[in-house]
Protein backbone atom coordinates (compact mmCIF):
# COMPACT_ATOMS: atom_id res chain seq x y z
CA UNK A 1 0.00 0.00 0.00
CA UNK A 2 1.43 3.34 -1.02
CA UNK A 3 0.44 6.89 -0.33
CA UNK A 4 -0.49 7.43 -3.97
CA UNK A 5 -2.93 4.50 -3.94
CA UNK A 6 -4.73 6.13 -1.01
CA UNK A 7 -4.82 9.52 -2.72
CA UNK A 8 -2.34 11.13 -0.31
CA UNK A 9 1.06 12.54 -1.08
CA UNK A 10 4.10 11.98 1.10
CA UNK A 11 3.93 15.67 2.00
CA UNK A 12 0.39 15.25 3.28
CA UNK A 13 1.42 12.20 5.30
CA UNK A 14 4.39 14.09 6.72
CA UNK A 15 2.22 17.02 7.76
CA UNK A 16 0.03 14.65 9.80
CA UNK A 17 2.85 12.62 11.36
CA UNK A 18 2.32 13.99 14.86
CA UNK A 19 -1.42 13.28 14.62
CA UNK A 20 -0.61 9.67 13.71
CA UNK A 21 1.70 9.39 16.71
CA UNK A 22 -0.98 10.86 18.96
CA UNK A 23 -3.58 8.43 17.60
CA UNK A 24 -1.20 5.50 18.12
CA UNK A 25 -0.64 6.60 21.70
CA UNK A 26 -4.40 6.76 22.24
CA UNK A 27 -4.77 3.20 20.92
CA UNK A 28 -2.09 2.06 23.36
CA UNK A 29 -3.80 3.87 26.23
CA UNK A 30 -7.03 2.07 25.33
CA UNK A 31 -5.19 -1.23 25.72
CA UNK A 32 -5.52 -2.36 22.12
CA UNK A 33 -3.57 -5.47 21.14
CA UNK A 34 -0.53 -5.30 18.88
CA UNK A 35 -2.41 -7.25 16.19
CA UNK A 36 -5.38 -4.90 16.47
CA UNK A 37 -3.21 -1.82 16.19
CA UNK A 38 -1.41 -3.21 13.14
CA UNK A 39 -4.75 -3.35 11.29
CA UNK A 40 -5.44 0.37 11.71
CA UNK A 41 -5.12 3.19 9.21
CA UNK A 42 -2.72 4.94 11.59
CA UNK A 43 -0.32 1.98 11.48
CA UNK A 44 -0.56 1.84 7.69
CA UNK A 45 0.25 5.54 7.33
CA UNK A 46 3.23 5.27 9.70
CA UNK A 47 4.47 2.26 7.72
CA UNK A 48 4.17 4.19 4.47
CA UNK A 49 6.17 7.09 5.87
CA UNK A 50 8.87 4.75 7.15
CA UNK A 51 9.05 2.80 3.88
CA UNK A 52 9.30 5.95 1.78
CA UNK A 53 11.58 7.95 4.08
CA UNK A 54 13.32 5.47 6.44
CA UNK A 55 16.01 7.92 7.51
CA UNK A 56 13.44 10.47 8.65
CA UNK A 57 10.72 8.26 10.14
CA UNK A 58 11.12 5.30 12.46
CA UNK A 59 9.34 2.01 11.93
CA UNK A 60 5.90 1.83 13.55
CA UNK A 61 7.17 -0.91 15.91
CA UNK A 62 9.85 1.44 17.20
CA UNK A 63 7.35 4.25 17.65
CA UNK A 64 4.99 1.89 19.49
CA UNK A 65 7.79 0.84 21.83
CA UNK A 66 8.75 4.48 22.48
CA UNK A 67 5.17 5.42 23.24
CA UNK A 68 4.71 2.43 25.56
CA UNK A 69 7.76 3.52 27.54
CA UNK A 70 6.45 7.10 27.63
CA UNK A 71 3.08 5.87 28.94
CA UNK A 72 4.80 3.78 31.63
CA UNK A 73 6.85 6.80 32.75
CA UNK A 74 3.72 8.96 32.91
CA UNK A 75 1.90 6.35 34.98
CA UNK A 76 4.75 5.92 37.46
CA UNK A 77 5.12 9.69 37.81
CA UNK A 78 1.45 10.07 38.77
Amino acid sequence: MTASSEGLTIGELESKYFLYRKALKQLLLEGRSKAGIEKTLVWSRLETLHNCLPRQYKAPDQIRYQLQREIQRERTAS
